[in-house]
């Protein structure tokens, strides 16, 4: 591989593990906010993410530059589309964290009783942060990182997500049938939450990429 090119690969892979470490701060924010219940916190999300576009579409530029700039071979083409796809989930997951931030806002200062949920949304949470650093504990050190090893860990925070999701479908229902008065606001809780959940389903969306990046095969992304 031409040390050019190998500079060059090296950069998209730094633009993007920064991206990644901007989501999950940004994430982090949140759910500080959440446990501490400081409401003006999640305004932070909004500033911290107001970049994420551009910054995703600055990384676009650098991959379609190098297509152009040294005709990858077969295996260099897949790592470059590998990351071309991956950008595009990224940003969906730095859209849902700033839709998150600002709908949970809402909900903390609205009249919905959410302490019940506290400990469950907590959970949901962590395992949706776990799964994305394990992506950039990855992603840091590409190159020698064992890809399958860590695969299997964001597979874990995945299931263990959608289990912590299940139950806060079922504790909200309860809430649901002791407040009617409040139904759509908890429905709109859950559709928040859901967030989170969409979040963890991306993240193991990137490391399906970051598999065929490294062992070939077929991209599957579900």
């Amino acid at each position: 591989m031409l040390k050019r090119y190998e500079n060059k690969i090296t950069e998209i892979q730094e633009m993007i593990t920064a991206l990644l470490e901007k989501i999950i701060v940004s994430n982090q924010l949140t759910l500080d906010a959440f446990i501490h219940d400081k409401s003006d916190e999640y305004d932070l999300v909004k500033s911290q993410l107001k970049t994420i576009q551009s910054d995703a579409n600055a990384i676009d530029n650098e991959i379609i530059k190098t297509f152009a700039l040294f005709g990858p071979e077969a295996n260099e083409l897949r790592m470059l589309v590998s990351y071309l796809k991956m950008t595009n989930e990224i940003v969906r997951i730095g859209d849902g964290v700033k839709k998150y931030a600002r709908r949970m806002k809402e909900h903390c200062e609205s009249e919905c009783h959410l302490a019940p949920l506290n400990n469950t949304i907590v959970q949901l949470h962590k395992s949706t942060i776990n799964a994305l650093q394990y992506l950039l504990q990855c992603f840091k050190d590409f190159t020698t990182c064992n890809i399958d090893e860590y695969y299997r860990k964001v597979m874990v925070e995945e299931s263990k997500n959608d289990d912590l999701f299940a139950i806060l479908e079922k504790e909200i229902m309860n809430l649901i049938i002791g407040e009617k008065e409040l139904s759509i606001e908890y429905v709109k809780v859950l559709g928040t939450l859901r967030k989170l959940e969409r979040s963890c389903d991306r993240s193991v969306n990137i490391a399906n990429l970051m598999l065929y990046a490294k062992e070939g095969g077929s991209i599957k992304v579900y």
